[in-house]
């Protein structure tokens, strides 16, 4: 049964792992449904693209799972509107009458993987494994950005400016050189830079800004 798409909210805890299935065919649907369930997935069902792109959408491990081919909206057409809206959650095609050029279409952007109807319980299993696992990787770099973003919020445009020349590796006496500051002041703004933001080294406080 597809569940009212407004009330699919951030109070449904964040930490579950969820699957976004969009199948027009009740029977596949169901199996897919009953499978993942049983292996504690939340699973949302649709039997429509356009209301699960009408839910409200939550940050939390995710996978979308959709035919590729439904009466209303196709599946790539799904995967570009989900693309154009910033929602950038693996997907897993399931399909018995596309066409190569399709399949070939979905993978070039982005699709974790592509199944053939009829597939194997163990296939599918192993598709949500990897698209969950995709995005555990994408929600972590995203809470690092986060972090990162509010800890430099903290820092005055001094530190802040002494921050981003140590970030392209700047020493101490460049930055003297490029800010005209003294060195004692520099020294003083780069302890300050380094406590606020929580690193000991110098390379963890390159590393903060990779992804």
């Amino acid at each position: 049964m597809s569940p009212n798409p407004s009330s699919i909210k951030q109070s449904q805890s964040d930490r579950l792992e969820h699957v976004f299935l969009i199948e027009d065919d009740d029977g596949m649907r169901n199996t897919i449904q009953v499978t993942l369930e049983l292996l504690g997935y939340v699973v949302h069902s649709f039997n429509d693209p356009r209301e699960f792109l009408a839910m409200d959408f939550i940050e939390a491990p995710s996978v979308v799972i959709t035919d590729m081919r439904m009466p209303n909206m196709s599946g790539i057409e799904l995967q570009s509107e989900l693309s154009t809206r910033g929602l950038n959650i693996p997907i897993v095609f399931v399909s018995g009458q596309s066409t190569l050029e399709q399949g070939l279409t979905a993978m070039k952007q982005g699709a974790t993987e592509f199944l053939v109807k009829p597939f194997s319980r163990e296939d599918l299993i192993k598709a949500v494994v990897n698209g969950i696992g995709q995005d555990l990787s994408r929600l972590r770099s995203l809470n690092k950005a986060e972090k990162v973003s509010h800890l430099l919020k903290m820092l005055t445009k001094s530190e802040l400016d002494v921050f981003k020349l140590l970030e392209k590796g700047f020493n101490n006496q460049e930055i003297v050189q490029a800010t005209g500051l003294t060195l004692y002041t520099v020294k003083n703004y780069k302890t300050k830079v380094m406590q606020k933001l929580g690193v000991k080294s110098l390379s963890e406080l390159m590393s903060l800004n990779e992804r």
